[in-house]
């Protein structure tokens, strides 16, 4: 596969992301593996990190069963670890020399309580949700710096403004990492108009969408992970959100300049909620029967 050759555009994504390049970390699964199909079969070359080598190899598959022009990348990488993010990005530079697309995705939930639940995967929770973002925003900001144009996308969630799974459902390491992916990404758009006009940044506040964040979440804390061993799968395949439509969605988000988007009818019912009555924010649950 020859090498992007239009590297020096100034025009955005309205028209595309053919001939740009992209990074996406979390591609080995989800919404990650829908978002490094999709820009590789609109012709942009993506390289991609996650922590599970099988799956990343699948999704390596999956983009050449597609026939995307695109050509793809992949790095086994531990988002959390900052060295492991060093040795991505000295990969992907050595691949391509500049970046267009930040895409910030990777994540893992536990750590529900910070009272009965251990430390370990507390920690790790937060490292992966939080530290990841950082890192990999540290690692790869110069180069999309240096980019005539670029975008930071990252992935917060409904638990970035609503800190729970509903009234009796603590859920505290996930939550407070993803008002931090909020708190970081909404600051970055003052940041950016000052300091890299060129660049944009989008918030992607995602609802219930149908993903493997569970079933790889068991793997990484371990079988006992608060329910999710038989969690998984329903979570994955009952949700109203496909991984692929939440992935043509951000898509869509980035090549219309937005800053800010919201997936899924619940994400929508939750914000509307918060607006409406903030006071009662942790009294309602809008997954709850009507």
């Amino acid at each position: 596969m020859a090498e992007s050759t239009d590297t020096n555009s100034t025009e955005r994504f309205e028209n595309g992301f053919s001939g740009r390049v992209a990074v996406v970390t979390g591609g080995g699964t989800g919404m990650g593996r829908e978002l490094v199909r999709q820009l590789a079969a609109a012709g942009c070359d993506v390289a991609t990190c996650d922590v599970m080598p099988d799956n990343l190899a699948e999704t390596e598959k999956l983009c050449a069963a597609d026939g995307s022009p695109g050509a793809v990348l992949s790095f086994v990488a531990d988002v959390s670890n900052e060295d492991q993010i060093i040795a991505f990005r000295d990969a992907v530079l050595a691949w391509r020399p500049v970046v267009h697309l930040l895409f910030n995705n990777a994540g893992v939930s536990g750590g529900g309580s910070f009272i009965s639940d251990g430390r370990d995967q507390w920690d790790k929770t937060f490292a992966v949700c939080w530290n990841g973002v950082y890192f990999t925003s540290r690692a790869f900001m110069p180069t999309l710096v240096s980019a005539p144009v670029g975008h930071i996308i990252n992935t917060s969630s409904v638990n970035g403004m609503w800190a729970a799974l509903g009234p009796g459902n603590p859920h505290t390491a996930y939550s407070a990492a993803k008002f931090a992916v909020k708190g970081f990404t909404e600051a970055l758009i003052t940041d950016f108009r000052i300091n890299a006009p060129h660049l944009r940044a989008t918030l992607v506040m995602p609802g219930w969408v149908g993903t493997s964040i569970a079933i790889n979440s068991m793997k990484l804390h371990g079988a006992d992970n608060n329910g999710l061993a038989g969690f998984g799968e329903l979570f994955r395949d009952n949700a109203p959100v496909t991984a692929a439509m939440a992935a043509q969605q951000i898509l869509g988000a980035v090549q219309r300049d937005e800053w800010r988007v919201l997936i899924g009818d619940d994400a929508h019912r939750i914000d509307d909620a918060i607006r409406a009555n903030p006071s009662n924010t942790f009294e309602f649950n809008p997954y709850a029967p009507s």
